[in-house]
């Protein structure tokens, strides 16, 4: 009698639900996997996509207990994702946390690209995600737009490109968000004044050093600005750390930081900050990081 060599391959999720994939969590909507194409159009898991759903857990890790305590103290949670693209961040959130609240807690995706929102709002239904809102405005569109509330318990920016991590960081400051989650991207604004003053810079200091190179000064200029929008959220209050999301192989731009409300003294890190811009020369930026102080 003849015996067929075991082939271990990964069972489709549909085949007896999402147990049958041990990374899946009971509960999870395997529409929304598969729209996120974190599961196969057949339900099953490869490589990539395991790869995928380890990123989203590793991610989920650092905001769900930001949202466990917003919900100790009320159950209508309010969070804004800024920059949300395909709103992968906002769905993943949705599907593991807010979809079992009670009360009428919402989601805002906030994106510029129209057909994006479309899209989004089309797969939100199909999901029946009523919680979910996606708003056609810029970052600085939102910050007045009448479509939001006035209070926001969390603030995410994950990839908003140059100033919009900025604004994000305002929008957040205005609505007094308890939490700030954010993962910048691209700034370059930083670097342009670095390298534009950089003739007067050089010979008032041997730290000019730093940033001579134009490799360097882009480097640089990227570190700084992060530096300086920490230093602005402890001057207003915030108690800030700073980390890194491990197993992001795709992206460069892996630095994230977390900012938590905690009405902390706010005169040392106002006046680093200010010493900072004036140590770089950067004191053509002191409208940015000094706009709502």
């Amino acid at each position: 009698m003849s015996k067929k060599k075991a082939v271990q391959e990964t069972p489709p999720a549909g085949a007896s639900g999402p147990a049958a994939i041990p990374e899946i969590r009971p509960g999870q909507s395997i529409e929304l996997l598969k729209e996120l194409h974190i599961l196969t159009r057949d339900g099953k898991l490869n490589q990539d996509s395991r790869r995928k759903l380890k990123q989203v857990y590793h991610l989920y890790q650092f905001i769900e207990p930001l949202l466990q305590e917003v919900r100790q103290q009320h159950p209508d949670v309010q969070l804004v994702d800024h920059g949300a693209g395909k709103s992968y961040l906002g769905f993943i959130l949705y599907d593991l946390f807010f979809k079992s609240l009670d009360g009428a807690p919402r989601i805002y995706g906030i994106e510029t690209r129209d057909e994006l929102v479309q899209k989004s709002r089309e797969l939100a239904a199909r999901l029946d995600f009523p919680g979910m809102s996606f708003l056609n405005l810029s970052v600085v569109q939102s910050i007045e737009s009448t479509e939001l509330p006035a209070a926001i318990d969390v603030v995410t920016a994950l990839h908003a490109c140059d100033t919009a991590t900025d604004d994000a960081i305002q929008f957040a400051l205005r609505k007094q968000a308890q939490f700030i989650v954010l993962v910048p991207c691209c700034q370059a604004e930083v670097a342009s004044v670095l390298n534009r003053n950089k003739g007067k810079s050089l010979a008032k200091s041997s730290l000019t050093e730093i940033w001579r190179h134009p490799l360097h000064t882009r480097e640089f200029g990227s570190q700084v600005t992060n530096v300086l929008r920490c230093l602005q959220l402890e001057a207003h209050g915030y108690q800030v750390s700073v980390t890194e999301l491990v197993g992001w192989e795709h992206s460069m731009k892996n630095e994230l930081i977390i900012a938590r409300f905690k009405d902390l003294p706010r005169k040392r890190p106002t006046e680093r900050l200010q010493e900072v811009l004036q140590t770089l020369g950067l004191e053509d930026m002191q409208s940015r990081f000094f706009a709502t102080l």
